[in-house]
């Protein structure tokens, strides 16, 4: 009898993320267990501590994955038809409809009351869409459809911007997210930046009604969890002892 192939530790690692996006989306982040994720992939308890300190980790490894899977930022970078204002505008378009990606963000929100997963998605927020929005907004300067002379300082605030709206990390009503979400768009077109048309309007406006339905009570590391460290090539990693797997906060705007 043949002997069973052994997966390797990015087999298994896959493979965990898959089922884990699965039974999030079905069941809720809340409600999925570690054994639920391992019966899916057919494995035990022990291999995913061996991949993954925690569920919380897996939640931003996988919209790490997710985002590098469908990169809106690629997917405008090269359309030549549309200037540097309309390529942004495009990206939020195609970001609001990740339906998928859209659900995963929405159950993160409450871990985000954990300062280490916080600052490791801040962290990664900056390294990874601070020189993609740096990028386009030179572009839309040089081309003339985005007018400021603030470019860099725009490229490293609209990563937090969605930090800032999210009631686990500022508390806030629902009533106080409408009029700090009306406030970011008086401030960035006054920036020159336009960017909600009637959709983008009515995503925000349900997300912010979605978001403050949202229990966020505490949410703690592990006990054996260690600092977060920055590692080269663009990343934050997770504790120390939690190998090396790169996490994604939050969304572009």
């Amino acid at each position: 009898m043949a002997r069973p192939v052994k997966k390797t530790p990015e087999q298994w690692k896959k493979e965990i993320l898959n089922a884990a996006q699965k039974l999030f989306i079905s069941k809720g982040y809340e409600e999925t267990s570690v054994s639920d994720i391992m019966d899916m992939v057919g494995g035990a308890k022990g291999m995913f501590y061996r991949c993954f300190q925690s569920k919380e980790e897996v939640m931003y490894a996988l919209g790490n994955q997710m985002f590098f899977q469908d990169n809106p930022f690629e997917a405008v970078k090269g359309r030549d038809d549309l200037n540097g204002l309309q390529k942004i505008r495009s990206l939020l378009a195609l970001n609001r409809s990740d339906v998928e990606r859209n659900q995963i963000h929405m159950q993160a929100i409450p871990i985000l009351k954990d300062p280490h997963i916080l600052a490791a998605a801040v962290a990664e927020n900056r390294r990874i869409l601070t020189p993609l929005w740096l990028e386009l907004l030179e572009e839309g300067k040089q081309d003339g459809s985005i007018k400021t002379e603030y470019t860099k300082e725009l490229s490293e605030l609209l990563p937090l911007i969605n930090f800032w709206l999210m009631p686990s990390v500022f508390p806030a009503t629902e009533e106080e997210l409408y009029h700090k979400y009306h406030f970011v768009k008086e401030v960035l077109a006054y920036m020159g930046l336009s960017l909600y048309d009637d959709d983008a309007v009515s995503f925000t406006e349900k997300f912010i009604t979605d978001i403050a339905e949202i229990p966020c009570g505490h949410t703690s590391m592990p006990k054996r969890a260690g600092k977060i460290k920055e590692i080269p090539c663009g990343h934050t990693s997770m504790p120390e002892s939690a190998g090396n797997n790169n996490v994604k906060g939050g969304d572009l705007l």
